[in-house]
């Protein structure tokens, strides 16, 4: 699902904290969603990833992959490999995430041997039948985007800010705007809506959220796409964080290993 300067994490997935709710007080957005990037920033990271695809309420799929993570938030290196069911074994996307643009995003397909580069156009369509887009699993660099505070409130019985974020003309997104909950006495994510004008079209909830080495974390995500009605739920095991890891095993080459 955290950095110098920007998670979610993002990220992917993964990615931010937040706390203190006093202090931030005089803060604005912007300085609220860096702080909470800032409290989550490791030097890795790598999880198990369970996923649950649901339509009409039922399990229509179920995935596992392996996920790694080097570098600082928002100009960091991760590779997702699946690792389950049978067909999906061993297909691998690599995110390279930059600071000042979009990301660059590889997929490995074992069954065609071959990767080949997701192109810009292409980041809106769905990730290997989840809920996720392409564009979900890069990072949201803090300065690639602009930010108002609309207000407080409280989801799950925590106090919450809610913070839009609009990208600037420099990045690249298939979303017209975001809207952020932040919880203030813990720093994390618990809610994201990406919009395409006015129309909620994707909602990320943050759950199960745990301090793991330092780090609060949330170690349940769940991805609504509400124009399909489905969602997605992934859930995260074995978490560990700064782990030693080499930047050569963030190549398109190292997307061949297995």
């Amino acid at each position: 699902m955290m950095a110098p300067s920007p998670p979610l994490q993002m990220k992917p997935v993964l990615a931010a904290i937040l706390g203190l709710a006093p202090v931030l007080l005089g803060q604005d957005a912007r300085q609220i969603v860096q702080e909470s990037q800032q409290r989550g920033q490791v030097r890795s990271e790598r999880y198990e990833g369970r996923l649950q695809v649901f339509e009409a309420g039922k399990t229509i799929a179920e995935k596992r992959w392996q996920y790694q993570r080097l570098g600082s938030y928002g100009a960091s290196q991760s590779v997702l490999r699946f690792t389950a069911p049978p067909e999906v074994k061993g297909v691998a996307l690599l995110v390279l995430n930059h600071p000042d643009r979009a990301s660059d995003q590889w997929m490995w397909t074992p069954a065609i041997g071959r990767e080949r580069r997701i192109a810009l156009q292409d980041r809106s369509t769905r990730f290997f039948g989840t809920d996720f887009s392409f564009e979900d699993l890069e990072e949201r660099d803090v300065n690639q985007f602009e930010y108002k505070l609309l207000g407080e409130e409280t989801l799950d019985g925590v106090r919450c800010w809610r913070i839009e974020t609009r990208p600037q003309k420099s990045k690249t997104s298939q979303y017209t705007s975001s809207v952020v909950w932040i919880r203030q006495p813990d720093y994390v994510p618990a809610q994201l809506e990406s919009f395409l004008k006015d129309q909620v079209v994707r909602r990320l909830r943050y759950s199960r959220i745990e301090k793991i080495q330092g780090i609060w974390i949330a170690r349940t995500l769940e991805m609504t796409d509400l124009r399909r009605k489905s969602r997605t739920v992934l859930e995260l095991d074995k978490l560990e964080f700064d782990l030693p890891m080499q930047p050569d095993d963030f190549t398109v080459p190292a997307l061949r290993r297995e």
